[in-house]
């Protein structure tokens, strides 16, 4: 199992997020990932393991390396 963390583009997962009009609590029933959790991520305050990101861009119509932050050269 891969227990790495991968930096998350909070801002994009919020605004995807919020394109559904889902609220962190409805995501956080929809897929079982804490609201605290999910607002740490959306702040850029901690990383998500990738089977956190697959389940987050299921929820969001998205694809999991829409989620994680680009890192610049």
């Amino acid at each position: 199992m891969d227990n790495r963390f991968i930096e998350v583009d909070g801002t994009r997962l919020r605004r995807l997020r919020r394109e559904q009009a889902l609220s962190q609590q409805d995501v956080e029933r929809m897929t079982g990932v804490a609201q605290a959790t999910l607002s740490d991520l959306e702040q850029g305050k901690r990383g998500a393991r990738a089977s956190t990101l697959r389940k987050l861009a299921e929820v969001l119509g998205a694809e999991p390396k829409e989620l994680m932050k680009v890192q610049e050269e």
